[in-house]
């Protein structure tokens, strides 16, 4: 069993540079939805799924992946990059997490972290978050990962002891 990634990075690579960073610690394969078939997801034991946000919401050709995945089981986790951070009275992983577990995923954390942005009005001004990710957030993507594999370990652990 492994790890996969499920990523769409398509403006700046800010969510790319995050899932490589993750993948590395995780040992997973990073690939675009249309790159991967649905299949390959129940021979994984994690999976991440992940995009830049764009108007509050997750990229549609990861959202229209997810909506069309078998139920199945599985643990998973969700990371995104934005300009604007996450609200907390409405944060934008919520709803993806919701999805996946509908679809039988357990869903065991989300990470999210700044991303350079030019969608529609910050384009005027150049764009916002420059530079971001930066070191500090892929390092914070790495601990993240880590964490990942540290409960992956301890739930291995448990499984051989049964």
């Amino acid at each position: 069993m492994g790890s996969l990634i499920i990523c769409t990075s398509v403006s700046h690579g800010n969510t790319r540079r995050v899932a490589d960073v993750m993948a590395e610690v995780l040992g997973a394969r990073v690939v675009r939805p249309q790159e991967v078939d649905p299949a390959e997801l129940a021979a994984c034991d994690l999976v991440g799924f992940g995009s830049g946000i764009f108007a509050q919401r997750f990229h549609p050709d990861l959202l229209r992946f997810v909506a069309a995945l078998p139920r199945q089981q599985g643990r998973a986790f969700v990371f995104a990059t934005s300009g604007l951070p996450e609200p907390r009275f409405r944060p934008f992983t919520r709803p993806l997490a919701g999805t996946l577990r509908a679809k039988g995923f357990e869903v065991t954390d989300t990470f999210s972290c700044r991303g350079f942005d030019t969608w529609a009005p910050f384009r005027l001004v150049g764009g916002i978050r420059k530079g971001r990710p930066d070191g500090a957030d892929l390092t914070a993507a790495r601990g993240f990962a880590e964490g990942l594999q540290r409960m992956r370990g301890r739930e291995d652990r448990r499984a051989a002891n049964r």
